[in-house]
């Protein structure tokens, strides 16, 4: 009975080592070791650690990951050209030195992010005081963060801790400004399209000419072939009639005279005026189309 009551107590005492000297560190957090209120260690090894009992040592925990600081309403800021934008951002912030994170903060969270976020406004105004409000809307946006984000990184490295990125989220415009920022933006498109349309109806205008320069050239080709061909049948024909008369003159004259009427008494309302005794009808007279 002895042994077993010696036993439970030396679990008791064992358990009550481990509970309070035995201690544990996971891979996403610090370890700040105390001795009697002095920091003593600082633990960043993941394991598992031994201590003083309390209240000679006692630890305190810190969060070694990536943090964010967004801002829950957007900051104005005002551009070099006195016009003022609506900004919303965003902070990635780590602890990189718990020992100096402790003395600034003494470890609080919250009075880090409201000190972050204090000198974020003050670089932020700096930066964007010095832009146009094209550059910080479009043409220099990605510059001015990361000169923000490097000179935010200046102003907390006393402080144990380091600026992972600054984004900025959303830029507007405020009411008074919008308006006329539309119109100028409008305006700009208007001119942009107009432009556009005067470079499509030069191009229309060239195309439209060397269209008609090809259809000239095309319809001169095909006249000069046409003639040219028309030329060579005629001389063709020529020279056919001219052997088949020549072997028959007077066959040629009766064959002209044929055409001669049949020209002129094409339609039934054809008349003629000339002298019944005329050699035009020398052909008619004759019964055997001999001529008298």
């Amino acid at each position: 009975m002895r042994k077993v009551v010696t036993l439970f107590l030396v679990c008791i005492v064992c358990g009550f080592f481990a509970k309070t000297c035995l201690y544990t560190v996971n891979e996403r957090e610090y370890a700040l070791v105390f001795m009697l209120g002095e920091l003593k260690e600082v633990i960043s090894k993941p394991g598992l650690h031994f201590k003083l009992p309390s209240p000679l040592q006692n630890v305190v925990y810190l969060d070694n990951r990536i943090l964010t600081i967004d801002t829950p309403t957007a900051d104005l800021v005002q551009t070099s050209e006195k016009k003022n934008l609506m900004i919303d951002s965003y902070v990635k912030w780590r602890i990189n030195n718990p020992r100096l994170y402790w003395v600034s903060f003494q470890g609080s969270e919250r009075a880090a992010e409201d000190r972050v976020s204090s000198l974020m406004r003050d670089v932020l105004n700096q930066a964007v005081n010095r832009r146009t409000v094209n550059d910080i809307t479009s043409r220099d946006r990605a510059k001015a963060m990361a000169e923000i984000s490097e000179a935010l990184q200046k102003r907390v490295e006393g402080l144990g801790i380091e600026v992972v990125d600054v984004r900025l989220k959303r830029v507007d415009f405020t009411p008074e400004i919008s308006e006329s920022v539309y119109r100028r933006m409008e305006a700009e498109r208007k001119r942009v399209a107009s432009e556009e349309r005067s470079k499509g109806a030069a191009e229309a205008e060239k195309i439209k000419a060397d269209a008609d320069r090809q259809r000239t050239v095309i319809l001169a080709d095909a006249y000069k072939d046409a003639q040219q061909i028309k030329g060579s049948g005629d001389a063709k024909a020529n020279e056919v009639y001219a052997n088949a008369f020549g072997r028959d003159p007077e066959f040629a004259k009766f064959y002209r005279s044929l055409d001669a009427y049949r020209s002129s008494f094409s339609k039934p309302t054809d008349m003629m005026v000339v002298d019944p005794s005329s050699e035009f009808f020398d052909y008619l007279k004759n019964s055997k189309g001999e001529k008298n």
